[in-house]
């Protein structure tokens, strides 16, 4: 056990932490978090977020506080802001292993968690200021223990009891925890999952003789009561602070109208989750395909799925259905089905790893297909390089060397994992594709993300802050309108619409507004405004990005110049 977390170790160092400070803090949700959470440091409140200097109710404090402590130990900054998203990613790791141990075997377990650490769902969350890998973990972890303690044998033995209900009180605390990091999604998910496990698992099976146990009076009391003995002070604390409306605004507005209606997200297809399924395990995902010939054995009953099969199974739908089934879908709400997506991918690789033998010909139809799955890989490794290699004039932050020895190091990694596609030796597919995936999202990380201080908004910032007298009102437009704040710390207000620039442009005193520049053309030219530009910097808008923009990029087209000016 202590070799395979020396080495997850290690791999999630390089994954989860290295160069997590690498790019400035994002014009997205990312900002909300970090921003927030300064904003708790400077003015001590611990109670209540504030961002942009202004209440913030839409989410729960935990993961405020786990920002706002790493700020007090480190210092504001980017990599403090981020470290609880990649401590969580971590725990995520570790936690995929100890499952695969306890329900598969060490092997399986580490492969799993390996995944985990290395898919580009985790990596990517978990370099962001946000609170959904940090929930993710929770409910992974509440999960287990619900399923663990269902599923302990019955016995009267007063050791099996106190077992299972140590599993209880463990997915209590975990529950309390999610409700702090996000709400009452941490409570359905994991409710659902053993639920329905238990309803499986309700009867013995062939060769096994235990059944899942319902939980009693006691054992539910435990996990509600634990759940709301971590949860439930802070929520008290402000709704007697705030009033009530802060606890409607919360429960209805921000988790069942979210779920149920569009006021926050536009509705999606039902299948929308697929890709975005696919998506977050690669580098991993061709080895799905592996699973349509165990199905098919299984529906032709020449095969049982095992019963930790089946909870792995049912573990990765019930949130796939539950969001699915959402009106309102975000492409990282769905992180908590990927661990035991990982445990069933790495089943179904191990079961097909050929052993080494004198005759390196002799294959079956089932190592056949994993070794087309891992070209498949490869030839999703080679498709990264060259989109990389081709999103270089949009980096402009970026030295050409760089972008050269990341495409070099990429199509490296592509061409090692096909090699090791055909590879008799038994282990050679899975280490080369962690080492090729390390590689590759280490080479993005370092390519795609500035080094400290480079990044637009950062420039701006300083830019800004040469400017700012001490006095006058400050907006934006469009553009930083989320993460100026956290590096000017100085309120700016959002301006949405048009007339709201022209009217703020207009005031008599001086007042300063970030803006594009193809945005202050037009509205000049509409109402005459007059305005003198003090900075400006080149902007690569992420959220812009479409297929297009990775095949035939153009500066000219998707690059934006960004203004500061004044009325005065």
């Amino acid at each position: 056990m202590s070799r395979h977390v020396l080495i997850l170790g290690l791999v999630c160092f390089l994954t989860f932490f290295a160069g997590l400070g690498r790019g400035a803090i994002g014009d997205s949700d990312e900002a909300f978090y970090a921003e927030a959470s300064r904003e708790m440091v400077a003015s001590g409140d611990w109670l209540t977020p504030y961002y942009n200097y202004e209440l913030r109710f839409q989410k729960p404090i935990l993961y405020y506080w786990l920002v706002s402590i790493a700020y007090k130990a480190a210092g504001v900054g980017e990599a403090a802001a981020r470290f609880p998203s990649a401590l969580a990613g971590l725990g995520l790791a570790i936690l995929t292993y100890l499952v695969g141990r306890r329900w598969f075997d060490a092997g399986t377990g580490f492969f799993a968690a390996t995944v985990v650490a290395t898919s580009f769902g985790y990596f990517s969350i978990g370099r962001l200021s946000l609170p959904d890998l940090p929930l993710a973990f929770f409910i992974a972890a509440t999960t287990w223990g619900l399923i663990e303690g269902i599923g302990s044998p019955i016995a009267t033995a007063t050791t099996s009891v106190a077992r299972r209900r140590l599993w209880f009180a463990f997915a209590g605390v975990m529950m309390g925890l999610g409700l702090l990091a996000k709400g009452p999604v941490a409570v359905a998910l994991p409710v659902a999952a053993a639920a329905a496990t238990w309803w499986k698992e309700r009867k013995a099976t062939e060769g096994d003789d235990t059944a899942s146990r319902f939980p009693g009076v006691v054992d539910l009391l435990l996990v509600g009561g634990l759940a709301l003995l971590v949860a439930a002070p802070w929520f008290i604390a402000m709704a007697q602070h705030h009033g009530l409306a802060y606890m409607h605004r919360f429960f209805i507005g921000e988790n069942l109208e979210r779920f149920a209606t569009d006021r926050y997200n536009e509705p999606r297809p039902l299948w929308f989750y697929v890709p975005i399924v696919l998506g977050g395990l690669m580098p991993w995902s061709p080895f799905i395909l592996l699973w349509l010939p165990t199905w098919r054995r299984v529906f032709r009953r020449e095969r049982l799925v095992t019963r930790a099969e089946w909870r792995a199974i049912i573990w990765a739908l019930v949130p796939f259905v539950f969001y699915s089934a959402s009106i309102g879908k975000q492409p990282r709400y769905i992180l908590p089905m990927l661990p035991p997506m990982a445990l069933l991918l790495a089943r179904s690789v191990i079961a097909r790893l050929p052993d080494e033998g004198p005759s390196p010909t002799a294959r079956t139809t089932r190592q056949v297909a994993l070794a087309w799955c891992g070209t498949l890989c490869a030839i999703l490794f080679l498709i990264l390089g060259l989109l990389l290699h081709r999103a270089r004039p949009l980096l402009f932050a970026l030295t050409p060397s760089l972008a050269l020895v990341c495409t070099g190091i990429i199509t490296t990694a592509a061409l090692s994992v096909f090699v090791a596609s055909w590879s008799r030796r038994r282990w050679a597919l899975p280490v080369t594709m962690a080492v090729a995936s390390i590689a590759t999202l280490l080479s993005l990380q370092y390519s795609v993300q500035s080094a400290a201080d480079l990044e637009p908004v950062q420039v701006m910032a300083r830019k800004y802050a040469s400017a700012y007298q001490g006095h006058e009102p400050s907006a934006t437009y469009r553009v930083f309108v989320r993460n100026l704040v956290f590096y000017t710390t100085i309120k700016q207000t959002d301006l949405v619409q048009p007339h709201e620039v022209v009217e703020f442009l207009r005031r008599p005193e001086r007042v300063l507004c970030v803006i594009t520049k193809d945005d202050l053309a037009r509205l000049s030219s509409e109402h005459a405004l007059k305005t003198r530009t003090l900075a400006e910097v080149q902007y690569f808008n992420p959220a812009g990005v479409r297929l297009r923009t990775l095949l035939w990029p153009d500066p000219s087209r998707d690059l934006e110049t960004v203004l500061l000016v004044t009325n005065q």
